[in-house]
């Protein structure tokens, strides 16, 4: 059996009503067998049956399974000659990084634009501190649902959510809520619900460590934080400390972004599949509003504008313009968005995402602005600097472009 597997599950769905989550701003969101999950969009004719993504070769591994494969064992990293002994119905679909990049970059940039203080950790999951951003989205349960509804509508798979006080509580908490849930444990409930728990659930416990803590006689959470902090060093080393305080649910380290922007953009999907270009421009300009937003909020300016253009079926078309200067103003960005939806020749096409992204990023305070013989400063970038102090002062919907006033579509996102 699989370690990962070893974390029983309670299968009775999270009580109704309201839940303590005041103390608990960490999210620690898992996408559900992710690249399985991505796959079934290109076949969803497999929905329901066993799915290994993987090399099929004899020194081939698995890299995904879906929920119906992984109940007869299969799981990742299995070698998939057994996998396939174990589950000899199973389809098996060779893998597609490059999907799984796009899927992975666009569920990040939901992440980002709910907060900045986002750690990923993998293609598929990622750390949230969400505590700036309560009084803008409201509590972290309702912040962790919006992420759930929002990854499902645009991407079409499902992730699960665990909310805790701390990294280590929030991500126990996602894996026992596979697949597709959301489980917050309160503050107050921490030791509650770590005890009872298996202790190869505890991070830094390998099966070696495991087996030490056996012969021990020390088989839950609970049972390791009755033993002496001293008797753990003893046995483990330093590891003994740490393992101590994770039983008691002490874990002091923060959610770090691992890096800078490269990019920054939003997108948007669609109630239903839309070939209004008006309908379509009107979208662009909102999502270049935003992105700006973002741009100037960070300090960043960007060179490259790209459009991304997804039709009723799935397919993704990306189209991208490296502009002579770099720009944080949202009416640049649009003009841009516009030319690249134009020339995409999809104009009465149905389309049921799009989205705007600046890449080519660098600090706005090292930009500078070369006009051309004769060219004047338009204006635009201050006006909208004006906009932003509105918006801070007054909130996101003071101040915005007469055509975005009467929108067609309620947002999905913030």
């Amino acid at each position: 059996m699989s370690r990962n597997q070893l974390l029983p599950r309670d299968p009775s769905p999270p009580p109704e009503g309201p839940v303590d989550d005041s103390g608990c701003p960490i999210l620690h969101v898992d996408m559900d067998a992710f690249f399985a999950s991505v796959e079934l969009l290109d076949h969803p004719e497999l929905r329901g049956t066993p799915v290994i993504v993987g090399a099929a070769g004899a020194r081939g591994v698995v890299l995904s399974a879906t929920y119906e494969a992984r109940r007869f064992g299969v799981h990742s990293a299995m070698p998939m000659t057994r996998a396939r002994r174990v589950c000899p119905q199973a389809t098996v679909i060779p893998p597609s990084h490059g999907k799984y990049s796009e899927v992975s970059r666009g569920v990040m940039e939901i992440f980002k634009a709910i907060t900045p203080e986002v750690e990923p950790i993998a293609s598929d999951e990622a750390f949230l501190d969400v505590g700036g951003a309560r009084r803008r989205l409201g509590s972290p349960a309702a912040i962790a649902r919006m992420i759930r509804t929002q990854v499902a509508e645009q991407y079409g798979i499902t992730c699960s959510v665990g909310v805790a006080s701390t990294k280590f509580v929030a991500k126990l908490a996602s894996r026992q809520c596979k697949p597709d849930g959301l489980l917050v444990v309160p503050a107050g409930k921490v030791v509650e619900f770590l005890h009872p728990l298996p202790v190869a659930a505890l991070w830094g416990v390998g099966e070696r460590t495991e087996q030490a803590l056996v012969r021990l006689g020390i088989r839950t959470v609970g049972d390791l934080a009755q033993v002496p902090v001293a008797t753990l060093r003893r046995e483990l080393g330093v590891a003994g400390t740490h393992l101590a305080a994770l039983a008691w649910g002490r874990d002091e380290r923060r959610v770090v972004p691992h890096a800078p922007d490269k990019s920054i953009g939003n997108e948007e999907t669609f109630p239903h599949d839309v070939d209004d270009p008006e309908t379509i421009r009107r979208e662009l300009l909102r999502l270049s509003e935003r992105v700006a937003a973002r741009l100037r909020a960070a300090g960043h300016v960007g060179r490259t504008v790209s459009v991304k253009l997804r039709r009723s079926d799935f397919t993704t078309i990306t189209r991208s313009r490296t502009l002579r200067e770099a720009t944080d103003v949202a009416k640049e960005i649009y003009d841009t968005s516009c030319e690249l939806y134009e020339a995409a020749g999809l104009e009465r096409v149905r389309l049921r995402l799009v989205g705007v992204r600046v890449e080519n990023l660098g600090p706005a305070a090292a930009a500078t602005r070369q006009l051309g013989l004769g060219e004047r400063e338009t204006g635009w970038r201050e006006a909208e600097q004006a906009m932003d102090r509105a918006a801070r002062r007054f909130g996101p919907d003071a101040v915005k472009p007469a055509s975005l006033v009467r929108r067609p579509f309620g947002p999905i996102g913030p």
